[in-house]
Parts: structure tokens; C-alpha cells; sequence
């Protein structure tokens, strides 16, 4: 699995996937017709010179299923690139029999185009979303706790700066945009610290862990109370731009926003003005738009911004975390159990 870019694994659906809404996508692949099995692909080939590539071999071999290598027998394939659509696509049209198909990341706008293209082609596709949700919550809550203590400006300071800057986290008002694997995650990370948390996401179902949870229609009402809000929703064209000038504006003064999901789901401009105006308290961004964010942009030197170059799941991490979404699914391929992280096609994620 290569770490290079807007392909890593974050991200989670507003809806939510696996945990609360794992329920919809559970009973699809329990009465659903399953994929025909057979041999199993890893690709792509240059891969096998990564150490992980052995665990993925031994993961599939753990499920139950057979790895061999791409031929008119391949039924099963593990996709292991974030390059994107092209190389999927030409395996794909060039191997139609292949039934399951797994990608490597939580978040699958990488390859929104292909999965529009194969709607209704009878494939089963599924995802890491959920697994991947430990480090993300761990770096989201680093990133919500640098921004209070307003270590961006400390860590550049030269000289002793006395004031008296700087808030806890403890007894906050939380808005956690999205309710999949990271949003269940991150309420577990929050609980020592008495955080009273609202989730936004789709459907209108409670989450384990907080106080409350509204639908989309009303994030901007719940932003108004928030001291600090996470973003840990999936993009989707409907999702782009989630967070705006509008919803910025809504949440109080001095409030902090952290985004470990995609930087499309923010506007960008909207951000930089709520922060430059002092409106915005601060923000911790793992992810960018754009991305990888170019030198010399204003987020870099943003007031109480820190930016990390989506790191938060890294490649040690991530490896082994597969390795075991893996395991599981060739299991459901082989026909022991119900797959996990199944892409819903019609929803984008």
C-alpha cells in the first residue's frame, strides 16, 4: 500500500459505517447473491517487494482463501495502490469474471468514477472503512489538544513568551461531524475528559457515547454550541463543502475545527478568513484542499493553525490493520461469514 496521497484511509461516512450504520450494509450482504469464489489476485505486481505484501498473502491464506496470480481463474482481487482508478480499471475490463473486489482505503473518492461505471455489473466491493479507525481517532484528538494549548505558535516561538493562552479539553461541547469507525473511535478517546458530544450525520439513529446526534439538516443549529468540531465524514459530491463560510461562521468565537477526513469536505477560503479574522480559534488539518498543499500557502501561517501532511495513519499502521480486513473478507468471499466495509454503490461510499 503506498502512503503518497488523497487515497489514504480515512474516512468515514456521514451516514457511518461500520458501528452504528453497519446494520443496513450487513443485512445487503447476508441476502444478496455472493460472488462466485475462486483464486485470489493481489496487485499491483510491484508491490510484493513491500514487507506487507507477505502479510496480505498470509491474511488471505488465514481466510481460507487461494492467492495466485492474475489469470482468466482470478475471482477474487486485493487492490492495493491509492494511484487512483486507471490500473483497477484496466485489470477490471480485462479480467470480467473477477466477483470481489477489495480497496484499501476507508474513504473511496479515489475511485468515485469506476464505481459509478460499475454499478449493477454484480460485483461485490468493499472497503477498509472502519478499520483504520484507531490511529485517525488518536491523531484527531492529538491535533484537537495541540490547537487548545495553541502549540502551533508556541513551537515557533523563539523567546519566553508568558501569557496566560491556551483552554482544556475537559467538560467541552463536541460536535463530531460523521458517525462510521473513527467518530466511534474518537467518543471512546473523549470519554476521560467528560466531553458532552453531538454527532451529525444522515440517518436519524443515536451513537453509543453521545449525548446527543441530529441529522445533517441541522449542523449548522448543533455548530453553534460547539467548542471544538471534528470532521471525520466521507466526500461525496454531496459532502464537498460540507463545512463552509456559513457553518463556520455559526460556531462560536474562538472555537476549533479539526479535520481528519478529506479537505474537500471544508472550504478552504471560508477557513483561512474565519481564522486570519480571529473569528476561529484555531485548527488541526491532516488533510488539505488542495492537497498536498502546496509552499507558501496562508494555511501554512495561519494564526493557531497546524497542519500535518496526512499522516494520520501511516503505512506501519495501516499494514497490519488490513491484513486483518482482509482475513475477514476473504472469509465472506469463501462463504463463512458476511463481508465487511461493503461499498455501498448507490451512496458513494
Amino acid at each position: 500500500m503506498t502512503a503518497a496521497d488523497g487515497g489514504r484511509p480515512r474516512h468515514e461516512p456521514v451516514a457511518g459505517a461500520p458501528g452504528p450504520d453497519a446494520g443496513a450494509a450487513g443485512a445487503a450482504a447476508s441476502t444478496d447473491a455472493r460472488p462466485e469464489a475462486g483464486p485470489i489476485a493481489i496487485l499491483p505486481e510491484a508491490h510484493e517487494a513491500r514487507g506487507a505484501h507477505e502479510a496480505f498473502r498470509d491474511a488471505v491464506v488465514a481466510g481460507g482463501g487461494r492467492v495466485a496470480p492474475l489469470s482468466a481463474a482470478t475471482r477474487g482481487l486485493i487492490w492495493t495502490s491509492s494511484s487512483g482508478e486507471g490500473g483497477l480499471e484496466s485489470v477490471l475490463a480485462e479480467h470480467p469474471s473477477i466477483s470481489w473486489v477489495q480497496l484499501p482505503w476507508a474513504g473511496v473518492d479515489a475511485f468515485a468514477g469506476l464505481l459509478r461505471r460499475h454499478r449493477g455489473d454484480g460485483r461485490v466491493w468493499t472497503s477498509a472503512k472502519g478499520a483504520y479507525a484507531q490511529p485517525v481517532a488518536e491523531h484527531a484528538l492529538a491535533l484537537a489538544l495541540a490547537v487548545l494549548r495553541e502549540f502551533p505558535r508556541r513551537v515557533r516561538a523563539d523567546s519566553w513568551e508568558v501569557d496566560e493562552r491556551g483552554r482544556s479539553l475537559y467538560g467541552s461541547e463536541v460536535v463530531i461531524v460523521g458517525a462510521g469507525g473513527i467518530a466511534v473511535e474518537l467518543l471512546r478517546l473523549l470519554e476521560p475528559f467528560r466531553v458532552r458530544a453531538t454527532v451529525v450525520r444522515r440517518a436519524d439513529a443515536a451513537v453509543p457515547g453521545a449525548a446527543r446526534t441530529v441529522t445533517t439538516d441541522r449542523l449548522a443549529d448543533v455548530l453553534g454550541t460547539a467548542e471544538i468540531a471534528f470532521v471525520v465524514a466521507a466526500l461525496t459530491d454531496e459532502t464537498r463543502g460540507l463545512i463552509g463560510a456559513d457553518e463556520l461562521a455559526a460556531m462560536p468565537l474562538g472555537a476549533v475545527l479539526v479535520n481528519v477526513a478529506r479537505g474537500g469536505l471544508v472550504d478552504t477560503d471560508a477557513l483561512l478568513d474565519a481564522l486570519e479574522s480571529g473569528r476561529l480559534g484555531g485548527a488541526g488539518l491532516d488533510v488539505t484542499d488542495p492537497e498536498p498543499l502546496p509552499p507558501g500557502h496562508p494555511l501554512w501561517n495561519a494564526p493557531n493553525c497546524l497542519v500535518t501532511p496526512h499522516v494520520a495513519d501511516t503505512e506501519a499502521m495501516t499494514a497490519p490493520l488490513f491484513a486483518s480486513r482482509i482475513m475477514a473478507n476473504v472469509a465472506a468471499f469463501v462463504g463463512r461469514s458476511a463481508f465487511e466495509g461493503r461499498v455501498d454503490l448507490d451512496a458513494g461510499y
